[in-house]
C-alpha cells in the first residue's frame, strides 16, 4: 500500500494498480486526483470536494446523498458518475475494500443545521485505515491507521487527543490541518505525541505530497 497525504483532508491510496482518493477539496493540490479509479467524499463542505477536483479524473464518485444532491446542482455534468452510498454499505475497488461508517458531521454550533457525514473504513491488502471526515465518531473496530483531524472550527485539541486514544490505532496520521498556522500545528503535534506515544501509538503529520 502507498498512502500519499495531500492538502488538508485529502489522501490518495494506491494498491496493486488501483487508486482511491478521499476528500479532494479546495485546499488540495489538483494532482491528487489524477489517474484515480475511485473518489470518495465524506460530506458536502467545499474543503472536502469541489467540481474542479472531481473533473480531474474520469473516476466514479461514491458519496452520501447530501453530497450527491450538491454535485447534481452545482456540476450536473458530473451527476452520472456519482453513486450514492449509505452507512453500512460495502464495496470494492480492485483489491481495496471499503465500508461506509457513521452519519453526522461534528457540531460546529448548535444553531447551525447539522450536515451529514460518513467516514470510510478501508481494507488495503490486510491493512485497515479509517478516514472519519469531519467527525469524531470511531470506526467501531480496531484499525491499523487512523486519519485524525487536528484543526477545525468544530474541534478542541482535547477532543482530538481523546478521539485518537479511543480509536487506539498503532499509527495516527494528522489530516484536516489547513485551519491552523504551522506554529499552532506544532503545538497540536506536541500535545498529541504527549498522550499517544507513551501508549505505543505513533503520531505523524506529513507535508503535502509526502508518502506514509
Amino acid at each position: 500500500m502507498r498512502l500519499t497525504k495531500f492538502g488538508h483532508a485529502c489522501v490518495r491510496v494506491e494498491h496493486e494498480g488501483t487508486t482511491v482518493v478521499i476528500d479532494p477539496g479546495a485546499f488540495t493540490a489538483p494532482e491528487a486526483v489524477d489517474g484515480a479509479d475511485l473518489v470518495l467524499v465524506t460530506h458536502v463542505h467545499a474543503d472536502h470536494w469541489t467540481p474542479e477536483q472531481l473533473r480531474r479524473a474520469d473516476a466514479p464518485v461514491r458519496t452520501i446523498g447530501e453530497v450527491a444532491d450538491a454535485i447534481a446542482a452545482q456540476a450536473p455534468d458530473l451527476a452520472e458518475r456519482v453513486e450514492r452510498v449509505r452507512p453500512g454499505d460495502t464495496f470494492a475497488a480492485g483489491g481495496i475494500e471499503v465500508e461506509v461508517v457513521n452519519e453526522h458531521h461534528a457540531v460546529i454550533h448548535p444553531d447551525y443545521d447539522r450536515v451529514h457525514n460518513s467516514g470510510y473504513l478501508l481494507d488495503v491488502g490486510g491493512t485497515t485505515l479509517f478516514h472519519p471526515g469531519d467527525a469524531l465518531d470511531g470506526p467501531g473496530r480496531s484499525v491499523d491507521l487512523l486519519l485524525a483531524p487536528v484543526s477545525a472550527p468544530w474541534l478542541k485539541i482535547s477532543e482530538a487527543i481523546d478521539f485518537a486514544l479511543a480509536v487506539g490505532a498503532p499509527r495516527t496520521l494528522a489530516i484536516h490541518d489547513k485551519v491552523y498556522s504551522e506554529l499552532a500545528l506544532g503545538m497540536a503535534d506536541g500535545h498529541l505525541r504527549t498522550f499517544l506515544e507513551p501508549r505505543g501509538q505513533e503520531y505523524l503529520r506529513l507535508p503535502d505530497g509526502s508518502d506514509l
